[in-house]
């Protein structure tokens, strides 16, 4: 496996110096981590990318395997972001209905009201989304795309900022099914959870084994940092960010290698290049910068690429993994100096 060159973030003396950004991002981005630390062990990768995700104003399928806290992270990213949370099971026989709302009949009024379903929120756990049917995902899918429900010809808007955290279980888990590339596409970006280490699983079984009372905890413990206008405020300023034309076609190289990589039968599509464009930006506010850099692009190659690529037969029979050519491909691409 070919390692990832270094990559310099030195400015090019030809071009003009850039302002430091305000602060503001990297100030809630710090304090956040803080806060959900006191009561979530470990997943950098999960917290870092699910962060990116809602200030880049995307989504985010998560793939592990149950009892790893994902709902107490999404309760947790709720409460430090003074957002609503909500949660969905999704199981065989749940209907596009149950996820959206539907209309019911109001015996006072004599007449038709929307009820509205458990979509309605802001940061949404859609929990073993690939158990579902088909059509119930897609319903969800639609939503994450327009922004809105459309019910009876009427359309209900979802609360801002409205971030879906979509959790799978590795494929070969009983009961559950891949779900269709185009719709893997939708997601901005795709953490991989895995077991905590050795230290962090004893912080997990010490902080359970006291029966304590997460919701408590969450009230008591937990701080709010900042609430959805402020957030909403913070997506639109880090759109702002500047990509340098030499960081864009790095990008557009990367996203195009992926398309004849030997190993991948399928390449990125161009939404991949968005994803790494926006979340290369909202790394950057992040980290208190208000132009992006290579390393910015590098941290979020994985997350942003590895949903949108399908391996050949040939490479799935030897074994490889995605994430192991995609490494190799980005150390085979040249690093602009900016």
């Amino acid at each position: 496996m070919s390692e990832i060159p270094p990559v310099s973030n030195e400015i090019d003396p030809g071009v003009p110096a850039s302002p430091r950004a305000d602060g503001k991002a990297k100030a809630l981005y710090d304090a956040a981590l803080a806060e959900i630390g006191k009561v979530f062990v470990g997943q950098e990768e999960l917290v870092n990318v699910a962060m990116v995700s809602l200030f880049s104003g995307g989504h985010l399928l998560i793939e592990g395997v149950p009892g790893l806290g994902k709902t107490l992270f999404v309760r947790t990213l709720g409460r430090v972001l003074g957002c609503q949370f909500g949660r969905i099971q999704f199981t065989a026989d749940l209907m596009p209905s149950d996820v959206t709302g539907a209309p019911i009949f109001d015996m006072k009024t004599q007449d038709f009201r929307f009820r509205a379903g458990p979509v309605f929120t802001q940061l949404l756990l859609a929990d073993e989304i690939n158990r579902s049917p088909a059509k119930t995902h897609a319903a969800l899918l639609e939503i994450m795309q327009e922004r809105r429900v459309t019910i009876d010809g009427v359309s209900h808007t979802v609360p801002q900022p409205f971030l879906v955290l979509a959790t799978q279980n590795p494929l070969e888990s009983e009961g559950t099914y891949s779900l269709p590339e185009a719709q893997l596409d939708r997601f901005m970006f795709k953490a991989i959870v895995n077991y905590p280490d050795e230290s962090e699983e004893a912080r997990v079984l010490d902080l359970h084994s006291r029966q304590i009372d997460f919701g408590k905890i969450l009230e008591r413990e937990v701080s709010q940092v900042t609430e959805d206008r402020a957030i909403l405020e913070l997506i639109e300023s880090n759109s702002r960010v500047r990509i340098e034309p030499q960081l864009l076609k790095y990008i557009n190289r990367i996203v195009r290698g992926t398309r004849s990589w030997p190993t991948f039968h399928l390449g990125a599509s161009p939404r991949a290049g968005i994803a790494l464009m926006q979340g290369a930006r909202t790394l950057a506010a992040f980290k208190g910068r208000d132009f992006a850099v290579p390393d910015d692009v590098v941290e979020i190659a994985l997350p942003a690429l590895r949903h949108r690529v399908v391996l050949n037969a040939e490479a799935e029979v030897e074994g490889i993994q995605v994430d192991a050519e995609l490494r190799s491909l980005l150390g085979s691409i040249e690093v602009p100096r900016i």
